[in-house]
């Protein structure tokens, strides 16, 4: 039940954040829509078309969806997961990898998989204020999306 499941909160998410949208008094900057995706929807074979005829359906559109996906969900790396991402990308879809640095952390798949995001994980950012090693773990981390021109997402820095 979970990939229908799935299907219906991110068909009704994109057609609410359409709504906010559309209702927006400026648009200088982009509303954008975060969603998780599961390990068993992103394998889906079908996710691209559910994906697509979501954003034709509500018009949601796919430059301000970002899907995170998890780096281990990623580095399962068969070809299938591979091309999932990259039709996604071809979508106008951004990618980002959830929970960096609690997984495999290959660095190998930050070149290989079309990604625009890093989401550095909360027990990581939550340790900012009590640990000088959490410090420059973070820096660390920071630097290298700066170098593939990557973007960075801290989750739980508004509490950090």
């Amino acid at each position: 039940m979970i990939v229908p499941l799935e299907k219906r909160v991110l068909e009704q998410t994109c057609r609410q954040a359409k709504e906010w949208q559309d209702q927006r008094l400026t648009q200088d900057t982009p509303l954008l829509l975060s969603v998780n995706l599961s390990a068993r929807q992103f394998r889906h074979p079908s996710l691209c078309k559910a994906i697509s005829d979501i954003l034709q359906s509500t018009g949601f559109e796919a430059g301000t969806l970002i899907l995170e996906i998890t780096e281990t969900v990623m580095m399962e790396g068969d070809e299938r997961r591979t091309d999932q991402l990259w039709k996604l990308k071809t979508l106008g879809i951004k990618l980002a990898v959830d929970d960096f640095g609690t997984g495999y952390s290959s660095l190998s798949y930050l070149s290989r998989f079309p990604v625009d995001y890093l989401k550095i994980d909360r027990p990581f950012v939550g340790d900012l204020d009590k640990k000088p090693e959490a410090r420059k773990l973070v820096s660390g981390i920071l630097d290298l999306p700066s170098l593939l021109r990557l973007r960075v997402i801290a989750e739980g820095i508004e509490i950090a």
